[in-house]
């Protein structure tokens, strides 16, 4: 898919994210590890704080990032805005109403691989682009569309419930949207978006069809 900027104006505009923003990106590392944290040591508000923290780094992307800086270089960035927001939105009615999203790592293959997106989107994705030709300020950080993604694709893996696929939706259609990046500008980080996507969406729906339709959280 031909995008409408080039690699400089796109290196650019996360620079310019970059340094506006910081420290922020500290703050969203700690949201991460919290989350991940959580769904090893159940505890009482676990799952709300969890939720919470799905909402806030993707109501960030949506607000921050997509409307606020992509939309000078992309104006499909508005509509990539409204749509993280929703997203956003989705984690916080879960947290504030009713929690019906629930997180839980099982050593099973759903939770081993959850584990291991939410390790590449904290780890090894900044360390792929540490070492590439766009080291930071202009690196993608967590709490960026792609890192995000990938990281809440492992959460969702690790809930412990059937997923309703609206759930998984807008995450899976940027898992394709972004892969974009990595095949016209070669960020090479961004290789695991699709992957993730692919891999989530089969493992889910195959333990879907798996759940007795009695458990299912309505």
């Amino acid at each position: 898919m031909k995008v409408p900027f080039t690699i400089e104006q796109f290196l650019q505009v996360i620079k310019d994210y970059n340094l506006s923003v910081w420290p922020m990106q500290y703050i969203f590392y700690f949201l991460g590890i919290l989350a991940m944290y959580f769904s090893f040591r159940k505890s009482t508000y676990s799952d709300k704080l969890i939720n919470i923290s799905l909402a806030l780094l993707w109501l960030w992307t949506g607000i921050v990032y997509h409307l606020g800086f992509f939309t000078t270089i992309n104006k499909a960035a508005y509509a990539f805005g409204i749509l993280t927001i929703i997203q956003g939105i989705i984690f916080l009615y879960s947290c504030m109403f009713k929690t019906k999203l629930s997180y839980k790592f099982q050593p099973d293959v759903y939770g081993w691989v959850g584990a291991t997106l939410i390790l590449y989107s904290l780890v090894i994705y900044p360390l792929i682009g540490h070492y590439s030709s766009h080291s930071y300020p202009y690196a993608p950080t967590f709490g960026l569309p792609c890192p995000t993604t990938i990281f809440t694709l492992g959460m969702i893996l690790l809930i412990d419930k059937r997923v309703s696929l609206w759930i998984l939706a807008i995450p899976l259609l940027w898992s394709i949207i972004g892969t974009s990046a990595a095949l016209n500008f070669g960020i090479r980080e961004d290789a695991g978006l699709l992957i993730s996507g692919v891999t989530a969406l089969v493992l889910i729906v195959y333990r879907n069809r798996k759940l007795n339709p009695l458990s299912i959280s309505k």
